[in-house]
């Protein structure tokens, strides 16, 4: 890309973005804004890097971060000075919380402008605290050799350091002076582009240490031991799903497999995968007998509070395999961290399969028992009960369908009833931080460009972000939005909370009673309330091209929560 001469900014923030396209960047998100405006021109201006206009900022960071999800790259995101940064907040959070790689340029005004009662002007020195992976106050652009050397290699860190030594945000805060519209201002310079960006390739630097000594032997001579599959979004996750099904197969262990890991999506790989834990974990007697001596945990915390709960009441060791340098055990057990991926361990391992142990044996008998009694209650049920939901996705969705699946009881009902296949399904989701904020933004982010793609939520946490449609104009691909609509929040529900009637409607359960189709129509969304779970199959099984659709399911709260808790204890009860 040719250097924009027409004055300091935009050289300035061309030689940036031309840094960045070397390194490896191919998307931006911008806000509208003016005193972002070089930023903006420079990267709409280059012809390798896609730019995404988005009004509001708060949508805008939650599609960037489903953008770096679906690439697995960092991205772009770009903001006017003042408050329109601060909207960045929620996803900043959640991008560190899970992980994800993005790169945060907030316009800013010169130091001369601060503190002096100037428009738009706020105190933008780590605006977000401690969250970011590093942060950098550019120095006003100069048209000047040496300055442009520094512009340069802040850049290369900066872009390093979203992914290095663990993937998350690094935060530029980027001062300009007028003037901000691409207007000569008689800045006479040249550079020799071809020299000075010789050096620089794309750059996906990696923390992967590999342990000095693996406890392999004590493994293989302990026969009670679990493998956790927890919460993962990998690169590759078929080279994932085998390197646990190697795992396990080695030394005879059985897979707990959660939910929003892909490991129940490659389930032919593993013979050894049980994904109703927390259903068998219900039952006390089994639950005693199936304690394990040794724990190794792939992943992220798991979700079932049932087996986070069976696992601190016996207390066994635990290994935790994850190439961060971050602690990732809540429950705080005997936790050696092993900084390393399953991929690697799993190569380190010999090519040998272990026997039947009576310990897996019984693992697995439970997971029959327990999936053949799901499969009956399920199939028997007509009426348009939430949890069936989940249960008909895992079964009906074409292969290699991207999956959005918004926090709250959709979480929880994946984790209960997701059922083990090989369509590999590919689950995307925010749980970093566990909230709703910006789970239809972050869906469409995934969505973009990709192929057809479904989105699992409930009401409140669609409302939450509706101002994510207004993507639509910019926005390429298809979504299928499944909308559980039970008028309020249904996993409060299920908490204690609930019992205290005087102030759960109003304060917990906040029901909204918005028109979904009427909400449709005005942002040009399609919209089919679903009558039947046959009409609901029907709608996923081959889906659009193109486009944005919203089906709706309406159900009831408290007989949904009631559905739960007459059943959750009931499934496994005859696997004892």
């Amino acid at each position: 890309m040719p250097l924009d001469f027409t004055n300091t900014n935009l050289l300035w923030t061309s030689v940036l973005v031309e840094t960045l396209h070397r390194v490896g960047l191919t998307t931006a998100v911008i806000c509208p804004g003016s005193r972002s405006a070089p930023l903006t021109i420079a990267l709409a201006c280059h012809p390798k890097i896609e730019t995404i206009p988005v009004l509001d900022e708060r949508s805008a960071a939650f599609f960037a971060l489903g953008l770096a999800r679906q690439q697995k790259r960092p991205v772009a995101l770009v903001c006017t000075s003042g408050t329109a940064g601060a909207n960045f907040y929620p996803a900043v959070i959640e991008a560190r919380e899970s992980r994800v790689p993005l790169l945060i340029l907030t316009g800013d005004r010169p130091p001369e402008l601060r503190e002096c009662n100037a428009g738009q002007a706020i105190d933008q020195q780590k605006l977000y605290g401690t969250y970011p992976n590093a942060y950098y106050e550019l120095a006003l652009p100069t048209a000047d050799f040496s300055h442009l050397r520094y512009l340069r290699q802040t850049v290369v860190q900066a872009w390093e350091q979203t992914m290095y030594p663990v993937p998350g945000v690094v935060h530029l805060n980027c001062p300009f002076r007028e003037p901000l519209a691409p207007l000569p201002d008689g800045t006479a310079f040249s550079l020799d582009e071809a020299t000075f960006f010789a050096h620089l390739s794309p750059r996906f630097p990696a923390f992967d240490v590999v342990p000095g000594s693996l406890p392999i032997s004590q493994w293989l001579a302990t026969p009670t031991g679990v493998i956790v599959a927890g919460v993962a979004q990998p690169t590759d996750p078929e080279g994932y799903c085998r390197a646990i099904a190697h795992l396990s197969q080695t030394l005879g262990y059985p897979v707990l497999a959660e939910g929003l890991s892909p490991v129940r999506n490659y389930a032919s790989l593993n013979p050894n995968l049980v994904a109703t834990y927390d259903l068998v974990l219900r039952q006390p007697e089994l639950a005693k007998a199936l304690a394990p001596e040794v724990v190794i945990r792939i992943g992220d915390t798991p979700t079932s509070k049932q087996l986070r709960t069976w696992l601190d009441a016996t207390q066994p060791q635990q290994w935790v395999v994850e190439p961060s340098d971050r602690n990732l055990d809540p429950l705080h057990l005997p936790t050696t961290h092993l900084r390393t991926t399953v991929e690697r361990l799993a190569a380190s391992l010999p090519a040998e399969t272990a026997p039947m142990t009576p310990y897996l044996k019984r693992w697995l008998t439970a997971e029959t028992t327990t999936r053949q009694s799901i499969y009956q209650t399920m199939t028997a049920l007509d009426a348009l009960v939430e949890s069936k939901v989940a249960w008909l996705l895992s079964q009906v969705l074409p292969p290699e369908t991207p999956l959005f699946i918004s926090s709250s009881t959709p979480v929880r009902d994946v984790e209960w009833f997701w059922q083990p296949g090989d369509r590999q399904i590919q689950p995307c989701f925010n749980r970093g931080a566990n909230g709703i904020d910006g789970s239809l933004s972050t869906a469409l982010g995934m969505a973009h460009r990709q192929r057809p793609s479904v989105m699992l939520t409930g009401d409140l946490a669609l409302l939450h972000d509706t101002n994510g449609f207004l993507l639509r104009s910019h926005w390429q691909g298809h979504l299928t939005i499944v909308l559980i609509n039970n008028n309020g929040g249904g996993i409060f529900e299920m908490l204690p909370i609930s019992k205290f009637e005087s102030a759960f409607e109003k304060y917990f359960a906040t029901p909204q009673r918005v028109d979904m189709a009427q909400l449709c129509a005005a942002y040009g969304v399609e919209h089919l309330e679903i009558q039947s779970w046959a009409e609901l199959q029907a709608k996923l099984q081959v889906l659009p091209e193109r486009g944005i659709r919203l089906l709706e399911i309406k159900t009831n709260r408290k007989a949904d929560a009631q559905w739960r808790h007459n059943n959750l204890g009931t499934f496994a009860v005859a696997a004892h």
